[in-house]
C-alpha cells in the first residue's frame, strides 16, 4: 500500500551505496513516475539530466574544483567528498526546473511541482529497493557552467541513487495532531 511506501522512504546517502549498477530501464521507470507529478496549468516544469559512467566523475571534479575556486579556505575533506559522492552513486540525476516562459504561474508553484516529481521518484526508488538522496548544495548555482541549460532553466539539486546493503533506519515523526488545527 502507498502509505507503507511513504513511511519507508528514507535518505540513503552515497557513502552507503554498493557497486551494483542500476539498469537503464529502472531509471526510465523512475523518471516516468516523476512525469506524473501534478503541475498547475500543466506547465510540467521538471527537467532531468541523467549522469552515469564517466560523466559522474566529471560532475564530481567540477563540483570540487568550483568549491575550491569560490571558497576562501576550502576543506580538503569536503573537496574529496564532492569528488567521491557522484562516483559512488549508480546514477546521479540533476533536478532542473524549466520556468514557463509565459510565467502563467508563480515560480514557487513550479518549484513545488518539481519537488512533487522528485517525491514520486523517491517513492518509486523505495518500492524498487534503490537508495536515494536529494542534495541541493550551494554549488548548484554554478551548474550552468557544467550543463547546457535552456533559457529559464535552473538546477535545483542532485538526486543520487544506488543500491545499499544497509537496512533502512527506522524513522519517527511527531504526532500529526501537533501540526494540525481543526477549524
Amino acid at each position: 500500500m502507498i502509505f507503507d511506501i511513504i513511511k519507508k522512504r528514507r535518505s540513503v546517502f552515497p557513502v552507503q551505496y554498493n557497486d551494483k549498477p542500476i539498469a537503464k530501464t529502472d531509471i526510465q521507470k523512475i523518471l516516468d513516475a516523476a512525469n506524473w507529478a501534478p503541475s498547475h496549468k500543466k506547465t510540467e516544469p521538471w527537467r532531468f539530466k541523467v549522469l552515469q559512467g564517466k560523466k559522474k566523475g566529471e560532475l564530481g571534479e567540477f563540483l570540487s574544483n568550483t568549491y575550491i575556486d569560490i571558497t576562501e579556505k576550502p576543506k580538503q575533506i569536503k573537496s574529496k567528498k564532492l569528488i567521491e559522492n557522484p562516483k559512488k552513486a549508480g546514477a546521479v540525476i540533476a533536478i532542473c526546473m524549466q520556468r514557463d516562459p509565459l510565467e502563467s504561474v508563480p515560480e514557487w508553484e513550479e518549484v513545488a511541482a518539481v519537488a512533487m516529481a522528485v517525491q514520486n521518484m523517491w517513492l518509486c526508488c523505495t518500492e524498487m529497493g534503490i537508495g536515494s538522496y536529494w542534495s541541493s548544495p550551494g554549488l548548484i548555482k554554478y551548474m550552468d557552467e557544467f550543463f547546457e541549460l535552456n533559457e529559464g532553466e535552473k538546477c535545483l539539486g542532485f538526486f543520487y541513487m544506488g543500491y545499499s546493503d544497509d537496512e533502512p533506519i527506522e524513522a519517527t515523526r511527531k504526532p500529526i495532531a501537533e501540526k494540525v488545527e481543526w477549524l
